[in-house]
């Protein structure tokens, strides 16, 4: 299997942790591509911890969907099928919504200003076609009024679902149907200042639907997982 260069990644004071964060990052980004073959002993020398951590993250992975396992046999990165991309989206649409319409009575002008310079980022790392900087800035931005709702439920739903969505955003970060984001960002931020907190929840809601085009295009047909063409 091929890993990522460099040994001894993980900072040994939160080993699970970064375990997991590391092989997710790396499935998301596509360096651990999929249907590819994930061996212990490769993680193990790659993060330079022992192979607990590694167990336990590629447990946590496979709840997430983004690797299937065989006791005994194998662990593969899980190909993107259409009905756990169709569930990821609504389900996160539907949190951030959520967070933004409890954040909104909460938010400081600290905040939005995080908000702004977020988005900043995000523009400035569209027009550079730096596709991870443009997730980064992204993530930076929605977790503003994530964390300020403080509804541990729905952190703990975005934290599960948000990876296998951030698959697909790749490739739409890369093209110019991510642009239209950048406005979309300014008006929650907009509506957040207003304290429209029904508005800011909306617009929050249509941001994140906008992955459906994206899902129809990837998934033509109502394609399965079973089907060769539903894996990216």
């Amino acid at each position: 299997m091929p890993v990522p260069q460099g040994r001894g990644l993980v900072n040994r004071s939160l080993l699970r942790e970064n375990a997991y964060r590391a092989i997710r990052d790396a499935i998301v980004d596509g360096t651990l591509a999929p249907g590819e073959r994930l061996h212990d002993g490769d993680l193990v020398a790659w993060l330079g911890v022992s192979r607990t951590p590694v167990r336990e993250a590629l447990a946590r992975l496979e709840q997430a969907g983004l690797v299937r396992t065989k006791p005994g046999r194998y662990t593969v990165v899980s190909p993107l099928d259409v009905r756990a991309a169709r569930d990821a989206q609504s389900v996160t649409a539907a949190m951030h919504e959520l967070a933004v319409r409890e954040a909104v009575p909460h938010l400081s002008a600290a905040e939005l200003d995080a908000m702004r310079e977020a988005n900043a980022r995000f523009a400035d790392a569209l027009r550079r076609d730096d596709v991870d900087a443009a997730i980064a800035a992204d993530d930076d931005f929605h977790g503003v009024p994530v964390t300020a709702a403080a509804n541990h439920a729905v952190r703990a739903v975005l934290e599960q679902f948000t990876p296998l969505l951030r698959r697909l955003e790749r490739v739409r970060f890369s093209s110019l149907s991510g642009r239209g984001s950048v406005a979309q960002h300014e008006r929650i931020i907009a509506l957040c200042e207003a304290g429209d907190a029904d508005g800011a929840a909306a617009a929050a809601l249509a941001n994140w639907q906008t992955l459906v085009p994206l899902l129809e295009a990837t998934f033509p047909d109502g394609e399965d997982s079973s089907s060769p063409a539903s894996a990216i």
